[in-house]
């Protein structure tokens, strides 16, 4: 393999994350959600530096922005990313992912004079977190094939601005969102670098891991419902209160999450009539479940609805479930995840494999068929979504360093494919 070294400049990647902050954080952090001003200071700033080199930028019918390193071969490697932050998000969390891609770019356009062996597309996802309209991955699931468009025409922000006018605001059509679909009609493999958002590799105190994949999700409101009541008058003993059942459900589900090896979150209370004085008669929570394994997954859920009409017929009420989303688990490319941790073990003397917890786009990718593959750096503090969301450089030099190994053995693997 040649020498690849004098053309990679992981620090260039770091210096560019910082200028990104300063162009698009204040003093809470980032302010990249998707559609707005920040989030188009954050494409230009993108396309400004792609300028450099010989790549063919696009973007497509659901917003997602393609830089496209025309290769020997029609066969093409995906590495992606997303410059789209949540509200007083991290300096890392996606942008990481873009900006060291464009690095990767730079290199092999450098060494193989502006035709690498296959064709290297470096992708920006268009909202992949969901903060403005609560739909994560709405660019990746678009060209997936797994974006409902009826269903998003209805959702609207806080300020009522529907999804549909926000996106019309910066040029995309969202009925037209599904045609993003031909993106991948030449994908060999994709790949993706990001922030682990999670404490594991800090405590085994590695800096790098191979990703085997995302956890499916079972995402449900539970409302639980029994007789508002005077505060003051009505005994504890014969009260029906919705609040208690919740409760005790609450607590239960950090049982169900040890029982199953998965993790399980109540996010979301709401409680009615919602006054002091009364005891409450409805009671509505949002459950989130999450595993790696589908039949686990499918036991934590039937575990959830038995313990809560349990406590509900114990508390004198009734409980109703809402759907909300459920994707399922999906798991890695098994020889993408060897040449990750291969990848890992020429910059770092130990590798390791675990799980995502968060979603990615790389999970809308592998449902489409496209083998996949993601490669973690570790997070301090296991923080993301905060402005105290960091890594080390260090850390971020070697992970620069491994996706470009990476790139490099995706390409060959590529190659060896009939």
């Amino acid at each position: 393999m040649p020498d690849t070294g004098s053309a990679l400049n992981p620090q260039r990647t770091i210096d560019e994350l910082k200028a990104l902050r300063q162009l698009t954080g204040d003093e809470n952090g980032a302010q990249r959600v998707a559609f707005t001003d920040e989030w188009l200071s954050a494409r230009a700033f993108l396309k400004e530096k792609l300028l450099e080199l010989p790549v063919e930028v696009i973007t497509d019918p659901a917003g997602n922005l393609w830089a496209t390193l025309k290769g020997d071969s029609g066969k093409e490697l995906l590495i992606g990313g997303h410059l789209d932050s949540v509200p007083n998000g991290g300096w890392l969390d996606g942008s990481l992912n873009v900006l060291a891609g464009l690095e990767v770019l730079r290199r092999l356009n450098t060494q193989y004079a502006g035709k690498p062996p296959v064709t290297v597309r470096l992708v920006d996802w268009a909202d992949e977190e969901g903060a403005r309209f609560g739909r994560s991955l709405f660019g990746s699931s678009a060209v997936s094939g797994h974006l409902d468009v009826q269903a998003l025409a209805r959702l609207q922000d806080k300020n009522g601005v529907s999804l549909g006018d926000a996106l019309m605001n910066v040029g995309v059509v969202l009925a037209d969102a599904p045609q993003a679909s031909e993106q991948l009609k030449n994908a060999a493999a994709y790949l993706e670098l990001h922030i682990e958002q999670g404490p594991v590799l800090e405590g085994m105190q590695l800096p790098l891991g191979a990703v085997l994949g995302t956890f499916g999700v079972e995402r449900h409101t539970l409302t639980f419902r029994g007789q508002g009541a005077h505060a003051g008058s009505t005994p504890m003993n014969v009260r029906k209160d919705a609040f208690l059942a919740a409760g005790r459900f609450g607590q239960e589900i950090y049982a169900i999450a040890e029982r199953h090896g998965g993790v399980c979150t109540v996010g979301s209370v709401k409680t009615w009539p919602g006054i002091v004085t009364s005891v409450v008669e409805t009671c509505e929570i949002t459950l989130d479940q999450r595993n790696l394994d589908a039949d686990k997954l499918a036991a934590m859920w039937q575990d959830a609805q038995d313990a809560a009409q349990k406590f509900a017929e114990e508390g004198g009420c009734t409980v109703e479930f809402g759907y909300l989303w459920n994707i399922e688990p999906i798991p890695f490319h098994r020889e993408l995840i060897e040449a990750t941790d291969a990848a890992i073990l020429e910059v770092t003397p130990q590798s390791h494999r675990l799980p995502s917890g968060p979603l990615h786009d790389a999970a809308e990718v592998a449902r489409a068929g496209v083998p996949t593959v993601m490669l973690f750096v570790q997070s301090l503090r296991g923080i993301s979504h905060n402005k105290i969301e960091d890594t080390e450089e260090e850390h971020l030099r070697l992970s620069v360093e491994a996706l470009d190994r990476l790139t490099d053995k995706a390409m060959a693997w590529i190659g060896n494919q009939t």
